[in-house]
Order: C-alpha cells, then structure tokens, then sequence
C-alpha cells in the first residue's frame, strides 16, 4: 500500500488528527513530518460518560491507535522536555507509548531557542508574526544555517559540547548586545540536553530506512502534517506562517519518503474558517456571528489556549489548497457547528482594488486587501451529530456540502457532525 498525505487546508486546527484516527486499525504506521509543539491535535474517543479527550502535541495521532507505529521524523523540531511529559501523561492514562520511534535526523530546540524566540517577537511589537514562542522559528534557522543540533548529537558528549559552543558563539552577543538578556553557559545547556539521552536512544533509528521497509511490506503509512497548507513557509500567507514546509511536498523531505510513494493526499477542511496570529484573515468576522463559531465550536488553541479567529468557509483557499497539495479527497469537519444558522454565507471569490479574483492573489499585498464576495445558502436547525450517511443529512445541509464540494474541486469523502470518534459521515472510504 503506497503512503497518505494528510494535510490542513486552511490556517491550521481543521482536525487533522481526528482525521487521522479514522482511518483506524488499517494503518501500520504515522509519521509527524513537520512543525514542533507550537500546534496541537484534539482527538475524543468514546461517548458518553466513556468519553475521553486527548490533547496532542509533538505526538502523531497514531500513538492513541493499537498497534499502530507512530514516528516522529526527520523533519520534526522537538522540545524533548514536552516530549516526554506528553508521553508521561499518556502513560498515566493508561496509552501504551512504547511503539514511538524518533529520527535519528529530527532537531531538537534547544533552551536558547526558545529565549531568543520569545524576546525577538517582543521586540518586532506591532509587527509580530504571533508565534508561540517556543522556539520553532529559530531552530529550524539554526537548521538552515547549520548550526543546528539533531537528536543523533545527544549521544555523543564531545560533539555536542562543540556544536552548542558553535551556536552560542554568535546567539550569546545578540542576547546581550541587542536584547538585552543573560547569555546561556555552555554546559548547561549540554547538561540539560544530555539528561535526555538515555531515556531517547531505544527510540531512535533511521526512519526514512523503516518508512522503506514497511512501505516494501505492502503497510499502510499516513504522513502526517502539523499546521496547514496556508502557514507553508513557501505556500502560506507569508510572513506569517510556520517555519517548516506543511503542504503534501513537505511529507516528502520530512520523513525521507520519496513522491513516488505516494498515491493519496487527504486535506482536512473546516466547515467555517478559523485562524491563530496575525496575518490577513478576509472572511473573518468581527461581530456575533464569529463569537458564535467560536463558542459554539470551542475554538481555542489546543496547545495555547489562544481564542482562535473565525469566518465564514473560504472557497478560494479551497481551491488553492487542492491545487497545491494535489488533493484527492477532502474531509470536511465541524459541520454541526452550523447547526441552528438560518443561513451560511460562503466566500465564493474576493474583491482586490475592484476586479474580482476566483483564485487567492499570490501578491501579499493583494491578499492583505481583499474583500469577499459571498453566496448564501439556506441552514439548517435539525441536529446531525447522528448522522453517519449523506442520506441521513437534512436537505440543506446536504445542499451546503454538494456546493463546498464543487467550489472546491476535489471529492468530500467524509464529513465530521461532532467531535467524537465515531460522529462522522463517511461517503467514500479513504483508503479504497
């Protein structure tokens, strides 16, 4: 069985991982290829009082399934203090951690990153990016400017001393210089990534050799982005975006699985929009109608806490999406949150300095100006968190997906009516 992209279509927190555990006991294996611990997934499985809400963080998805491999890749950025307090409070929950395995290759951020993440965003004031400040942008810098410490690094003291003396040779003067700040000392800072060591190293190996192995085994593998197709580094709203590639191409580098492999790109997409930070937003909604969305669809920052902002469902991003991502199914999420509407607008263009744009400006500055043009369809009061066929749907809500699903030209395969495991529509299977 060749692997599975699964990406996010809009700003992030679409409900990849929900995705991810439907496809269920059929999967051998997920790979969180990109990003750190600046992004989170929420997955509830059971109902009922049986119900339980697991938030994820620098784990795949993957880790809540038995039998299931979930691994950490190449092109991951890991905060290995996180790391293992996620897994610790699995384990206290009773998930059994012991399948993870972790690139060999993935960075690790090290204490300076994080500092000098969160005094840069403090400096830049009105003109921040909105990260999290837990030091992803700046590890993956010191990965381009290769000074960067992987995990392979933490088993051999002499070779880290020497790479964490490197990096701070130039991060201590720009702490103290310009910032203002206390520099780090060197062996602290080795002493503290070298107190992982020991517990890591059973979990280490070449992933991109045992991606190759269970792929020649004829197993299922879904790669996993963290973020989504509009915070890409190269495809976002740059400037503000991640700092790692979170398209269908950056499964690729970020877990050493070559295209050829790939035969399916699943992007997940909300029934409404939502996005963390800064950056231009067109369909957001600055009035009750996005308090709604928010509330009603609980759209806060499962690794933040951050109120999330909301708008009306994008058709354009959509469009764009699918054509980046190469998309060949959609799964739509959070439909039920428009349950009780008497309407849903749906932004089916935009207006940029009066000429009207059916595909999303690749100026920045276009985009930043852009105002929606909207079609508006009939909602829907009946409650669908039962639902599990189309058929099951009411009329308009129906409607509602047939039109996103033409808008954004690529099949909707399975739509989400609740946040539990089992409260989805499915129209196509996603792994046929």
């Amino acid at each position: 069985m060749p692997a599975i992209v699964l990406v996010g279509a809009q700003w992030g927190d679409e409900g990849k991982g929900k995705a991810t555990d439907l496809l269920g006991s059929r999967v051998d294996a997920v790979v969180k290829f990109n990003g750190g611990n600046n992004a989170g997934h929420t997955i509830v499985i059971g109902s009922g009082e049986q119900r339980e809400k697991y938030a994820l963080h620098l784990l795949p998805s993957g880790i809540l399934t038995p039998g299931c491999t979930p691994i950490i890749g190449n092109g991951v950025v890991i905060d290995l203090g996180v790391l293992f307090s996620e897994i610790d409070g699995l384990e206290a929950r009773g998930v059994d951690t012991s399948r993870l395995v972790v690139s060999n290759s993935a960075h690790v951020i090290a204490p300076y990153n994080r500092t000098i993440d969160q005094v840069t965003e403090r400096f830049l004031g009105k003109s921040k990016i909105g990260t999290t400040g837990r030091g992803i942008g700046p590890t993956y810098a010191d990965k381009m400017a290769r000074i960067g410490i992987r995990v392979q690094d933490l088993f051999d003291r002499d070779l880290l001393h020497a790479k964490v003396t490197g990096a701070l040779n130039l991060k201590n003067q720009v702490l103290v210089k310009i910032y203002n700040r206390k520099g780090f000392h060197v062996d602290a800072v080795v002493d503290e990534l070298s107190s992982y060591a020991d517990r890591l190293r059973p979990m280490v190996t070449d992933t991109s050799l045992l991606l190759e192995q269970m792929l020649d085994r004829d197993e299922t593998v879904v790669l996993e982005a963290g973020q989504a197709t509009l915070l890409d580094v190269d495809h976002g709203t740059y400037p503000f975006v991640t700092s790692s590639n979170a398209t269908a191409g950056g499964a690729c580098t970020g877990s050493g699985i070559p295209p050829t492999r790939i035969n399916r790109v699943i992007a997940i997409v909300k029934a409404y929009t939502t996005r963390v930070g800064e950056g231009p937003f067109p369909t957001e909604l600055l009035d009750d109608s996005g308090d709604r969305l928010r509330n009603v669809g609980a759209e806060f920052g499962t690794t933040t806490g951050r109120p999330r902002r909301c708008g009306w469902f994008d058709a354009v991003i959509g469009r764009y999406a699918a054509r980046i991502n190469g998309v060949t199914d959609f799964v739509l999420t959070k439909l039920d949150v428009l349950t009780g509407l008497s309407e849903v607008p749906v932004c089916v263009a935009y207006e940029v300095d009066g000429k009207r744009h059916d595909d999303l400006p690749t100026d920045q500055a276009q985009f930043a100006r852009a105002v929606p043009v909207y079609e508006t369809f009939p909602g829907w009061t009946e409650d669908i968190s039962a639902a599990r066929t189309v058929e099951d749907l009411p009329d308009n809500a129906r409607r509602y997906v047939d039109a996103l699903e033409k808008m954004i030209k690529a099949p909707i395969s399975a739509i989400g009516v609740g946040p539990g495991r089992d409260e989805t529509v499915t129209v196509r299977d996603l792994l046929s």
